[in-house]
Formats: C-alpha cells, structure tokens, sequence
C-alpha cells in the first residue's frame, strides 16, 4: 500500500499536526456558525422574524429556514467540489470559510420583522443559504486535507480533527448562548433584541484565526500528484462531478443513504429537542436548563467521536457505521417516552445518548467517505454523497418535526427516526469496508485522442 501522499512519503509529525489543527479549526468555525443558527431558530427566531404566525407556525417556519441551507449544501458541493478536485483543497477551504463567516455576521446585523417588516425573514433565508452553500463545500475539504496527508492505518485517527468540529461547536454555541442569557440575567426581552445576536458577532474572531491557521497549510500532495498526472494525461475535459457520476453512481447513492441517519438524529437532537425541551408544549424546561444539556451532549458526541474514529483503523468503519445506526433505530424507539417523563434529567439523558449514538457513526466517516471516491473526483464525489445525506436527513425531518408530534404525538417522531436509521444500516451494509483502501491517485484511461497512435512515431 502507498501513503495518501500518493508515494511522496510519509508526512512527518509537524506537518500532520498542522494539517490536523488546520481541518479541526476550520470545521469547528464552519459548524459554530451553521448551529448557533439552529440554536437561534429553536429559542429567538419564531417571535423576532415570525411573530405574526403564533408559536407553532412560527415555530415551523423558522425551521424551514433553517432547512433552506440543506438545499444550499448540495449546490455548494458541486460548486467547492469542482474548484476543490480542479484547483486544490486549501484555496477552496479558504473560500469557504470567508463566505460562511461574511454570512453569519450579517444574520448578527440583521433587523426584525418589527423593523423592516417582510424584507426580514427574506434577507434571513438569503443568508442562511449563504451559510449552507459554504457548508457544503466545507466538510468534504477539511476531511480531504487530514485524509491525503495521513499515513497508512491512521486515517481514522487524523480524520477525527475535522470531525472534532461538529462537537466542539456544539458545545462552544450552547455556551455562548448560555453566557449570553446568564449575563442579561433572566430579562426575556433584552435576549431577543440584541442577546441572541453576539455569538453570532463573535464568529468574526473565529474567522480570522482560522483563515490565519489555512493560509499557512500546503496543499496535499495527493491532490498536487494527480492534478500533474492529469495534465498529463489531458484529462482536463470531464468535469469532476461528471466523472464521479459516470464511474461511481452507486458509492454516491449508497452514502447519502448511509449518511442518512447520521443527520436526521444530529439535527433532531441539536435543533428540534433544543425547541421541545424549551417549549411549554414540550418538556417546558428553562432555556438555561436545556443550553446546559446541549453543553453536555455535544461533550458526549465529542468524546464517543474520538473514541470511534480510533477504533475504526483496527476494526474498520463499515461495522461501526452499522452498529451505530442499528442502535440508534433502537433508541429513536426509546428517545420519546422517556421525554415524556417531563424532568430535567429525562431530557439531559435523551440528548445526551442521542448524541453519543451519532458520534459513533460520526468518527469513522471523516475517513470512510473520502476513501470510497477516487483522487480525480474525490472533493466531488464524497461531496455529493454527503450533502445527498444531509437532503435526506437533515432537511425534512427537523422541519416536519414539531407538526408531526402535533398531529400523531411525540413517538410518531421516534418512529420516523427509527426508520430512516433503517435505511442506513441497509445501505452501509452494501458499501464496501475502506480501512485498507489505497488513497494513491488512478486515472481513467486517457481519452484516444490524446494517446499517440502506434507506429506514428509516438510511444507505443
């Protein structure tokens, strides 16, 4: 087996840390400002943007704003996922960041419907798809960098810094929430007209330490070997994409299907249950009590991340992916009555193993995905399948949520949830197990008309 770094050598220590604080920093920055948006959408957004709707249709369309930057991800794939495979990692990694940051201090700015009317909720959905159009260029470039540096058997481990991401900000958004509400004491009013709008004031600090940290990375020497095989080879003509469909469809299919699960119970968990918990409808808890549980929780995801990611360099990531997502079909099923009981502990717990069961499918994916797509369409290709995933499982049920438990009660929720974790462990059992997966760049055969004819003076 060659290195990732397509055998240029392994990277030595310096260098695998710097790439490894570069994607953690980066998706940390990215994520903070994707879930402080969902933290604002559950809490702020139904009575700043959405008054005149009432709690639960505000309620719902705040979330369906917060669905809108699901349907931006795909499209900042294809987009990043291009420059990413034709330009390079770090160049699309920075241009990210800058548009993910740009947009959520202007969400920070932005002023509420009893303002500037209508216009409010317009430049709010414009701006959420800004965040997710980044996003989804994000996460696929950070794994990318950490993966084509790592050295063989330690993909997973490496992997596990952008993944890091997710949690930390998890933790970091529900406590600059939580500091902002203990700081303006318990006056409703002053949190949502100018409380809620700091942590995502704060993101302007955080962009600038990040775009300082990805300015001073190399580009991976996988990418470098296969752009110069490429040219060489004259495979300039077939857009990345293009490529990743024609050869590798089914990967594609089958990784959103596998992905499925992992955004459903992450989204559910970290937006609609941050709503339910705080809503008199719901469990009815104080907004402090259940920003200090979503503390928690991101700590557990974290924790059972690192400890996964690890863990799949030995037993693989394909049979934790589907123990991950066969226990959380169990769970899902468990998830509501025990919400039902209506403590602080019953929903600490709910949220907590939620979490922790997505942190186990989390780890191993930082490296599974890029593993399952070749070095010319790789950014394109785990992209794809990636924000297919998050279509899938991060837009409708998060949106679909609070009318479903209306209408059919909280379990109808966990049933949904129960069945879409089925679809993954159907779909990631028919992908192939990546742990031993040589990362080296291949190219398809060139096209005949850049291959010298035999016999026509050219080599044979």
């Amino acid at each position: 087996m060659t290195t990732p770094a397509a055998g240029t050598g392994t990277p030595d220590s310096a260098t695998m840390r710097r790439v490894a604080i570069a994607s953690g920093v980066g998706t940390t920055i990215e994520f903070y400002d994707f879930l402080i948006y969902g933290t604002a959408a559950a809490l702020v957004f139904p009575t700043v943007f959405f008054p005149v709707l009432g709690a639960t249709a505000g309620t719902v369309a705040s979330f369906a704003t917060f669905a809108v930057a699901f349907i931006a991800r795909p499209l900042g794939a294809i987009f990043f996922g291009h420059f990413g495979d034709r330009l390079g990692r770090k160049r699309t990694l920075v241009a990210t960041l800058v548009l993910m940051g740009v947009s959520t201090m202007l969400i920070g700015l932005l002023p509420g419907s009893a303002t500037i009317g209508v216009a409010a909720p317009i430049a709010l959905v414009v701006l959420r798809f800004a965040q997710g159009f980044a996003v989804g260029g994000e996460w696929t470039g950070a794994v990318l960098l950490t993966a084509e540096y790592a050295p063989p058997g330690k993909r997973g481990f490496y992997a596990v810094f952008p993944q890091l991401g997710a949690p930390i900000a998890l933790v970091l958004a529900n406590a600059t929430f939580l500091a902002t509400g203990l700081v303006l004491g318990d006056t409703d009013q002053a949190f949502l007209d100018y409380g809620w709008r700091i942590p995502f004031l704060v993101s302007a600090v955080l962009v600038g330490v990040g775009l300082y940290v990805r300015l001073n990375i190399e580009e991976t020497p996988a990418f470098v070997r296969a752009r110069s095989q490429r040219e060489a080879s004259a495979q300039l003509g077939t857009a990345p994409l293009v490529s990743a469909i024609r050869s590798q469809a089914r990967t594609i299919l089958l990784g959103g299907g596998t992905g499925i699960a992992l955004f459903a119970f992450f989204y559910i968990g970290t937006a609609y249950l941050t709503s339910y918990g705080a809503s008199a409808s719901g469990v009815g808890l104080s907004r402090q009590t259940v920003l200090a549980m979503g503390i928690a929780s991101g700590i557990a995801f974290g924790t059972m991340t690192v400890v996964s990611g690890r863990l799949s360099d030995r037993i693989g990531r394909r049979r934790l992916v589907i123990a991950s997502c066969a226990a959380a079909a169990v769970w899902a099923l468990v998830l509501f009555p025990l919400l039902g009981v209506g403590t602080g502990w019953a929903f600490g717990i709910g949220l907590v193993v939620t979490l922790a069961i997505v942190g186990v499918q989390h780890g191993p994916m930082g490296a599974m995905f890029p593993e399952l797509f070749e070095t010319r369409h790789r950014y394109s290709g785990a992209g794809a399948a990636y924000n297919l995933a998050a279509i899938l499982g991060g837009t409708v049920p998060p949106m679909i949520a609070a009318p479903l438990a209306v209408t059919f009660g909280p379990m109808a929720v966990g049933i949904m949830l129960a069945a879409l974790a089925l679809v993954s462990v159907v779909c990631a059992r028919m992908l192939p197990e990546t742990h031993l997966t040589d990362m080296a760049p291949t190219l398809a055969p060139a096209p005949a008309a850049a291959r010298p004819a035999v016999g026509s003076g050219g080599v044979a």
